[in-house]
């Protein structure tokens, strides 16, 4: 849509609810500044956002944000049990967080163990990017390169094999969530097992770069432009996957097997045509819309679990996992859905000029009760060491 249709569109609303890809929120925040136009997001508060603050204050715009399931639901959850804790003198010392948008277990019949219920481009690089934790007071930096390769078996409920690998900078959400006091502080997300391992593949042979190819045109076959993105001596199917061994260096056969059906179901070995789209990364993502969406009938699942590890004044520590799971649609679209319309009604806590994301009491108490309400609630348990 042009600039002057959406500028239009925004005209015309109290509030704008921005579900584009999240490099493109702060574009449309700044043109509900100028309208004095409320946006909620469902996304992170990027840098970008950041810098909008004062602007929106000067000009009475709120600027909602993570108000989705992670980030959201999951933000309301711990703010709510970290207040507890604190109010009878315990104290956080370490807290996990992991969430993960699947397919219903019997939906995750392909070999990237995924499916796209939105863009496959903010799938893929939601999985390529850096990432930065907490774990025993020391800082830990895992380049986006080698993010896939970090992912660990992680248990959350019996049936389900889960892996786990840390998101983004969980660091500043020591400070957010208001535990100084915490040691370890790990945001991550959850997929399937053999899903980092495909992905991970797909990065090392260069799959994910979103830059501009000149040589990347319709009409090539998957197979030649999988030989000249990664250096292959021919387009044969035997050097192709060669050439996949050298670049990435699977850690058993297993992992070889696995990847290999994988990069066979996409169509990288073909000899079919490509639909080019630019880039490496676009003309992917195309691809897996086609072959690895949704189909009519088929179940997604959300699940979210929080860890905390809970010191008291008596030196007991307390084991404390709270977990739940619904549909994507529903957790981020009814939780996003209340966050507006609290907007709207002009909630105090909610409806103030600048950058607003859920970080306090304040603003969680009224979604959480909204969403329980809906029938999205925690499920605590607790162990003793």
């Amino acid at each position: 849509m042009e600039g002057k249709k959406i500028l239009a569109a925004i005209t015309d609303h109290d509030v704008v609810i921005s579900l584009v890809l999240f490099i493109y929120h702060a574009d449309i925040a700044r043109l509900t500044i100028d309208t004095k136009t409320d946006v909620v997001t469902t996304s992170y508060v990027s840098p970008a956002i950041e810098e909008l603050d004062e602007p929106a204050k000067a000009a009475g715009v709120t600027i909602l944000n993570e108000v989705g399931v992670d980030p959201g639901v999951d933000h309301l959850y711990a703010v709510k049990v970290i207040d507890e804790v604190h109010a009878k003198g315990g104290q956080v010392k370490e807290f996990y967080s992991y969430c993960g948008g699947l397919p219903a277990p019997e939906s995750s019949d392909n070999p990237l163990r995924f499916k796209f219920s939105w863009s496959p481009r903010g799938a893929l690089l939601s999985q390529h990017n850096s990432a930065v934790f907490l774990k025993d007071g020391k800082v830990v930096e895992i380049p986006n390169k080698n993010l896939m390769a970090a992912a660990e078996p992680y248990h959350v409920i019996d049936g389900y094999s889960f892996v786990a690998y840390p998101n983004r900078n969980s660091v500043p959400f020591r400070e957010f969530y208001r535990i100084p006091e915490a040691q370890t502080v790990i945001r991550g997300s959850l997929r399937y097992e053999g899903n980092p391992a495909l992905v991970k593949a797909l990065i090392d042979l260069g799959w994910l770069n979103p830059a501009a190819q000149d040589w990347l045109v319709s009409g090539k076959t998957w197979a030649q432009i999988q030989q000249k993105a990664t250096g292959a001596t021919t387009d044969s199917e035997q050097d192709l996957i060669a050439k996949v061994d050298e670049v990435c260096n699977f850690p058993d056969r297993t992992t070889r097997a696995a990847v290999l059906d994988g990069i066979r179901w996409i169509g990288l070995l073909s000899r079919k045509e490509v639909d080019a789209r630019g880039s490496l990364l676009d003309t992917l993502s195309a691809r897996l819309a086609d072959i690895c969406s949704f189909e009519a009938g088929e179940r997604d699942l959300v699940m979210l679990q929080h860890k905390f590890v809970v010191e008291w004044r008596d030196g007991t520590k307390l084991l404390g996992d709270p977990h739940g799971y619904s549909a994507m649609a529903k957790a981020v679209g009814v939780t996003c859905g209340i966050a507006t319309q609290l907007l709207l009604d002009g909630h105090p806590a909610i409806a103030k000029p600048g950058v607003v994301a859920l970080y306090t009491k304040d603003i969680c108490d009224p979604i959480r009760e909204a969403v329980e309400r809906e029938g999205t609630k925690l499920i605590d348990r607790y162990s003793r060491q």
